[in-house]
């Protein structure tokens, strides 16, 4: 089920058979450097993800998303709207692989899921977090409308930035 389209991507619902291409993402040992603990996911934590995500969608009628290139139909990466935690406000959450770095194609899917967010969830305020040197999700999150905001400091002594977003002030 597609929840968004952009001038280059559609915006779908994750589903099981969408297990290669999240772990050709999440997998990518490089491209998780900046995503949670920096770990490559493994199968079993990608099936344990899907399935998250699919009660996400029960719970909430939203989560993570696959993004698929709309000329060759390829997932190139995966975005969401979630609450780690069940944090009260939404997060928005997206890697890519690393071969569509660069290109545009974060800051295209963040955009249009900020509007997603707002149009059928009525979502008004969304955070992101991004390590601070990660300066090219700095770029896309300013891209995308977001305010940067505080440094937070993490259980374990690490530090986040906290980036955020109100619908009608972007």
């Amino acid at each position: 089920m597609t929840v968004a389209e952009t001038a280059r991507l559609l915006v779908r619902r994750i589903t099981p058979a969408d297990m290669d291409a999240m772990l050709a993402v999440y997998g990518d040992a490089a491209a998780m450097r900046w995503v949670d603990d920096g770990q490559p996911l493994s199968p079993e934590e990608a099936m344990r993800w899907i399935g998250v995500t699919l009660r996400n969608y029960e719970k909430r009628g939203y989560g993570m998303f696959a993004l698929a290139d709309r000329a060759s139909g390829e997932i190139v990466g995966f975005a969401g709207l979630v609450h780690p935690g069940d944090q009260p406000e939404a997060e928005l959450k997206y890697a890519l692989r690393r071969n569509d770095w660069g290109r545009g194609l974060a800051t295209e899917a963040a955009t249009a899921l900020l509007e997603y967010g707002v149009r059928e969830h009525g979502i008004r305020h969304v955070i992101a977090t991004t390590a601070p040197e990660n300066e090219a999700s700095h770029r896309v999150l300013t891209k995308a409308g977001m305010k940067r905001g505080e440094l937070r400091e993490e259980e374990n002594g690490s530090h986040t930035l906290v980036f955020s977003w109100h619908a009608g002030s972007e």
